[in-house]
């Protein structure tokens, strides 16, 4: 019965934050000036250029695989590798939906320190990956079309989006809530301190490594995130869980083969896992 009620109301509470934070972000999208903010990542200093490309990644709230055709038009456009790199790494693990999500559950502290350690990273892993040359590994690929953001919506057009958004998101809410709801109600708090709490340090990177073939959404896996914390699970491993399967998936790194060379797209997977194992590390200080 306990399960059942949890089950409830995290669906209930899930869907409500969702529902508002993404119809708010598809009303205001329309009027975010994309053509400007492409040209500051060329025209600004490295540093502005990193900034606004973090800031582009937060507006355009899409998983590992949607953002693929947006770093083909970026690289095709020439803008700087290094800041493409940036993007590609921020876009799916800061979304402002999520990081709502991530604050109602998990609390302001969380939130903000997972959204500056997401940042951080990106930056400092995507321009690493431009000194190291890793630009000589891009294919040039022309992606026909353009990426649909940018457009204005009136009310009617902004929660429509939001419902078809929901219609793609709601089975992970639901799974995820699902999950969380047995972990609270079926696996003893004790099992869960004793073998996934405390200093264990090696659950981390073996979070992190674990994370990319799951391909657990970020929707589906706060609310799972919750409960285990909740049962004495270590922020640490929970974070670096979180952020690979978000930061990558294998749909995502086939797709990256189309426009990458081998060596590139193994940098990218490289860089994703580190990426989650020194945030979740650092979750232990915190």
């Amino acid at each position: 019965m306990e399960t059942i009620q949890s089950f409830f109301f995290l669906v209930l509470e899930l869907t409500a934050l969702f529902l508002a934070i993404s119809f708010v972000i598809n009303f205001f999208e329309g009027y975010i000036p994309y053509e400007r903010m492409q040209q500051l990542l060329v025209e600004r200093h490295p540093f502005i250029g990193a900034m606004i490309a973090v800031l582009f990644a937060f507006v355009t709230p899409f998983c590992s695989c949607s953002t693929i055709p947006i770093v083909v038009s970026l690289l095709n456009k020439n803008i700087r590798f290094g800041l493409v790199m940036i993007f590609l790494f921020a876009s799916p693990v800061l979304d402002p939906t999520i990081l709502t999500l991530m604050t109602a559950l998990l609390g302001v502290k969380v939130a903000a320190a997972y959204t500056l350690l997401t940042t951080v990273l990106s930056i400092v892993i995507g321009f690493t990956l431009e000194a190291l040359g890793f630009e000589k590994a891009v294919k040039r690929v022309i992606v026909k079309g353009n990426v649909a953001i940018g457009k204005k919506r009136t009310m009617q057009e902004a929660w429509h989006e939001t419902l078809h958004l929901m219609k793609t998101v709601y089975p992970y809410l639901f799974i995820g809530a699902g999950i969380g709801a047995f972990i609270h109600g079926v696996i003893p708090t004790e099992w869960i301190a004793t073998y996934m709490g405390g200093d264990t340090w090696w659950l981390v990177p073996l979070a992190a490594i674990v994370g990319i073939p799951l391909y657990i959404r970020l929707a589906t896996m706060i609310p799972i995130s919750q409960m285990l914390v909740a049962k004495g699970m270590a922020l640490g491993p929970v974070m670096a869980l979180m952020i690979s399967s978000a930061g990558a998936s294998l749909p995502e790194i086939t797709l990256l083969y189309g426009i990458f060379q081998k060596k590139l797209v193994w940098a990218f997977i490289a860089s994703v896992i580190s990426m989650a194992t020194l945030s979740g590390f650092l979750f232990y200080i915190i």
